[in-house]
Order: C-alpha cells, then structure tokens, then sequence
C-alpha cells in the first residue's frame, strides 16, 4: 500500500508533510525529529518546525508510527508497528536496530505478576556498542 493509500485508511488527510514524513521515516528508519524535519525540508522546503512534530503525533497516534525512547536519548519513530519487535541501542554513538521478538507473539516476555494489568506489550532494550564502536573501543 502506498503512502497515499495508508493515510486514508486510517482516516487521515493526506498532506505532503505527512507524506514526506512518512518517506523519511521509510529512508532512515529510528530518526529523531531533527533528522526527520532535515530529512522533509529536502521536499518540503517551507514545512515549520512545529509542522513537523504535530505530523510526528497525529501519525503516532493512528498507529502509524512507533515512538521508542531509549533512555539518554531524543525521541525516535519507526515506521515498523504492531509486531512487538525490540531494539538494541550502541552506547558510544546512539545507534539503533530492531530486535525480532524472541517467541513470536504479543507479548514475548511473561512477567511474574501483572498487577491486574492487561499486558498486550513488552518493551526490551538491549544495549550495547554497535560494531563500529567496538571496533573503535579495541583499537
């Protein structure tokens, strides 16, 4: 399904900032706003700033995007949603890919008590350095 096609399917205008984000998102999957906003100036020259966050939360809220927030880290979105994947994250230069879900279904990590809670989700960071960074830190 194209872009254009997955906004109206979840009911959303299409405008070419969301299209341009969801491009980037697609291009440089984990992108913090910055890089996003870089990233849709390059076809959108005049969008704002704050057009770009509002696209960021309404495309967050359809379910559209994943928000993920490694802790030290700016705020970062993916385009891969609803497979309750995992990430990896280097801690020399901030680096993040995805980790498949170690079971295969929602959610993969069984918790020992859940309060009463209805646990539909887990999230797992994994940390780390990437291979770049390890190969800086044995040098």
């Amino acid at each position: 399904m194209d872009d254009t096609a997955l906004l109206r399917s979840h009911g959303l205008r299409v405008t070419s900032p969301r299209v341009a984000v969801l491009d980037a998102l697609h291009r440089t999957p984990h992108a913090d706003a910055d890089t996003v906003l870089r990233l849709v100036r390059e076809r959108v020259p005049s969008v704002s700033v704050q057009a770009v966050y509002d696209v960021l939360r309404a495309l967050t809220a359809a379910g559209l995007l994943r928000r993920i927030e490694p802790a030290g880290h700016a705020a970062r979105y993916e385009r891969r949603v609803g497979d309750n994947h995992h990430h990896v994250v280097c801690r020399g230069c901030g680096a993040i890919d995805d980790v498949d879900c170690v079971v295969g279904h929602s959610p993969c990590l069984t918790p020992s008590s859940t309060s009463g809670f209805a646990v539909d989700t887990a999230e797992v960071t994994f940390w780390g350095l990437c291979p770049a960074c390890a190969a800086t830190a044995e040098s």
